[in-house]
């Protein structure tokens, strides 16, 4: 298997955005019933109405890199999202200027994914608490493997900012113990693309990534260093 062979279609993203009992749900601020309208607009002709839905997806579906109940069918949801046409879009009004939307998604992927990653399990059991204690981070946790079915057909994507989102979701994702074969064959993109990244926090990835992996990051310590996560915010995508 290669790494951009899948093992079977994603849902629609409409059935599942629309399918979804969000009333039973949660997120940060309580009840995640309104959480149709607002993710539906992923999908939306309006650029601007997507970007709202991004936003609520970064809060308050995942706020503070939180994982809610909610945040669960909405990591589904965005993944299935990927390969739709109507992503294939520019946000306006990001600090850094226009962003690919599938960029933006793919960023928050990675946020969710690294929420119950390897390194935020060492945290919480330091903490005396355990991920597999949470029933929403142990559904993440069994999604890796379909969410990084969506992110690997863009790990070569043409637009720069598409694949070096994709291959920093990826680092997150291949945590998965179903899903470390796939390390060897991504080590080269992680060196050659996501390690040259102009952005602190994608470079930051890059050298965690290879580190738990095994591999010389002896070049990359200067970025391990300067997590920009190391104070919790981060003025690139994810937020």
């Amino acid at each position: 298997m290669t790494i951009t062979e899948t093992e079977g279609p994603m849902p629609d993203p409409w059935e599942l955005v629309e399918g979804t009992d969000w009333t039973s749900l949660e997120h940060a601020y309580g009840s995640a019933e309104g959480a149709l309208p607002m993710l539906a607009g992923l999908l939306a002709a309006d650029p601007g109405t997507q970007a709202r839905a991004m936003r609520y997806l970064e809060d308050p579906v995942h706020h503070q890199n939180t994982i809610y109940s909610a945040t669960v069918p909405a990591a589904l949801y965005v993944a299935a999202a990927l390969q739709d046409p109507r992503t294939a879009t520019v946000l306006p009004g990001r600090e850094q200027g226009e962003y690919p939307l599938r960029a933006a998604m793919l960023d928050w992927m990675e946020s969710v994914a690294n929420a119950v990653g390897n390194d935020a399990e060492a945290i919480r059991e330091r903490l005396g608490f355990s991920l597999e204690r949470d029933p929403a981070s142990v559904q993440i946790r069994t999604l890796r493997p379909a969410l990084f079915q969506t992110v690997s057909p863009l790990l070569h994507d043409p637009d720069l900012a598409v694949r070096e989102a994709a291959i920093a979701a990826a680092v997150s994702l291949l945590d998965a113990s179903e899903l470390v074969q796939h390390r060897a064959t991504l080590i080269p993109l992680v060196r050659e693309v996501l390690a040259a990244s102009a952005k602190r926090s994608y470079r930051s990835i890059a050298a965690r990534g290879l580190r738990a992996w095994g591999e010389e990051t002896r070049s990359l310590l200067a970025e391990e260093n300067e997590d920009p996560w190391a104070s919790g915010c981060s003025n690139e995508p994810p937020f």
